[in-house]
């Protein structure tokens, strides 16, 4: 079904109205975490979009946490009123701050409708998941297959750091690192929640010192010199001039913008499988029997360009199956 897509702003936040050419079944409201521009975002959006776009009218609403985490729970209260004007068949909730700031404080147990979250990282546990109404995607990092990657591309590295944003979804991944790291190739080093340029500057010596290669991911957010909130673009152009060493990402969009390689998990997978599951209760199926599931796909992705500058060797059985991309400018 052909969707038109028109934008507006609802009090401070940019929500985009799905609309369809013909009446559609199911009325979806989305709820991001961060913003439209956020490249995890799009790609849980173009996971969305490819399952319901035939069949629902979709809602999205952006909360902005990355850049402004201050004002997550104005927005989250925008984000609910939102949810009472549209009535909708469904909701997906996207990422750990709409769960926090909104699903469990005002809708979790308060409401009928069905609730499909996806990029969670902390255990559903936490948020008392899943229940009646509520399932979903948890959010998990291939960070043993990247290191073991990584050891393939360049065997000399025997340690290895990571470098997070002092946020949720970084301490996620810490407590994810701490109970995997004896299973991992590489001894794990340290663990970094920073939240600025200032506190990597007192890293520096720390890193070069002790790690042989940096994971990095969920570092939007990490404020410059100015205080102001850097994207992730930004945060490893910086590491890639200041450590200089082999960094590792997360998700496809790091590699393109700086880290060295990756075995990455997607968005696309995070948006299909939750927008999977909504349809399953918008037709009927009882949430109770929809089991809460976590991401299993993951794709090895090589930055060519930081490898050849770096003057590490492209192994021909390395590169097969591998996505090979170019650094953006």
């Amino acid at each position: 079904m052909k969707r038109y897509f028109s934008k507006l702003l609802f009090g401070s936040a940019l929500v985009c109205f799905g609309q369809v050419s013909l009446a559609a079944d199911y009325k979806v409201l989305v709820v991001m975490s961060y913003e439209e521009q956020n490249p995890w975002c799009m790609e849980i959006r173009e996971g969305i979009d490819s399952v319901l776009g035939g069949s629902s009218d979709i809602t999205y609403f952006y909360m902005n946490t990355k850049v402004d985490r201050a004002g997550g729970p104005k927005m989250a209260q925008q984000a609910l009123n939102l949810y009472k004007t549209l009535a909708p068949h469904g909701v997906i909730a996207v990422d750990d701050n709409a769960q926090s700031m909104l699903v469990v404080p005002s809708l979790k147990g308060q409401v009928n409708t069905p609730i499909m979250f996806n990029g969670v990282n902390a255990h559903n546990e936490k948020y008392g998941y899943p229940n009646s109404h509520i399932s979903g995607v948890l959010e998990r990092a291939h960070v043993r297959e990247s290191l073991a990657f990584a050891k393939q591309l360049i065997p000399s590295i025997e340690s290895a750091c990571f470098v997070t944003n002092n946020v949720p979804s970084g301490e996620a991944l810490r407590d994810q690192v701490i109970s995997q790291q004896e299973s991992y190739p590489v001894k794990v080093h340290d663990f970094h929640l920073v939240k600025s340029l200032d506190e990597l500057d007192e890293l520096d010596d720390s890193l070069r010192e002790h790690c042989d290669t940096l994971f990095v991911d969920s570092v939007e957010g990490v404020l410059g010199y100015e205080q102001e909130a850097l994207n992730s673009k930004e945060v490893l152009k910086y590491l890639n001039q200041n450590y200089g060493g082999p960094i590792l990402g997360g998700n496809r969009y790091q590699v393109e913008q700086g880290a060295w390689a990756a075995v990455v998990k997607t968005g696309q997978e995070q948006g299909e499988t939750a927008a999977e599951m909504l349809l399953q209760a918008m037709q009927g199926t009882l949430v109770e029997q929809i089991p809460v599931v976590t991401n299993t796909k993951g794709q090895r992705v090589i930055n060519v360009s930081a490898l050849e500058k770096n003057k590490v060797p492209l192994k021909p059985l390395l590169l097969r199956g591998a996505a090979l991309v170019s650094q953006q400018p």
